[in-house]
């Protein structure tokens, strides 16, 4: 599997992240503070997630693409478009329930070519555990089947000591 990369451009407040390969954990700090810039942009007003080069999408990735269309949704009513061709990923999406929050197209996406790679961030593990708790509360937030799901690991790390 291809490592994981998350491109994104922006053009007059529209957004495109584009996930290529095995997308990981590894990404979230970066991907976060992304997000956090993206949503205090005054121009802001579109989003679409292309999907179609990712190979696999971890469940933190998830939940941040699931605080992005919560909090765009909320702020300034926006709901983000997902593209994705990919049949194991669009299971994953259905299996989320991002239906519910997301426009998922299964049609391929005009290409983006002014993109920029975000970084791996340097962080402590206690950050990055801080990330995951987050993005997967998110996630059990969406459905009883993601709370089932999620429950286990977010007990596990809401103990002091993990």
């Amino acid at each position: 599997m291809q490592p994981g990369q998350i491109l994104v451009a922006e053009h007059d407040g529209v957004y495109v992240i584009k996930m290529v390969g095995d997308v990981r954990l590894t990404l979230c700090i970066s991907f976060d503070q992304f997000i956090d810039s993206m949503l205090e942009d005054s121009d802001f007003c579109s989003i679409l997630f292309d999907l179609t080069g990712a190979e696999a999408i971890d469940s933190t990735t998830l939940g941040l693409m699931a605080k992005i269309s919560i909090l765009g949704n909320q702020r300034r009513g926006i709901v983000p478009v997902v593209v994705s061709t990919n049949p194991s990923i669009n299971r994953l999406l259905e299996s989320m329930g991002f239906e519910d929050i997301f426009e998922i197209i299964h049609e391929p996406a005009a290409a983006v070519t002014d993109a920029t790679c975000l970084p791996v961030a340097e962080v402590s593990e206690q950050v990055v555990k801080g990330k995951v708790l987050e993005a997967h509360r998110i996630l059990m937030g969406l459905n009883e089947t993601n709370r089932e799901t999620f429950r286990d690991l977010v007990k596990s790390l809401e103990r002091p000591g993990c």
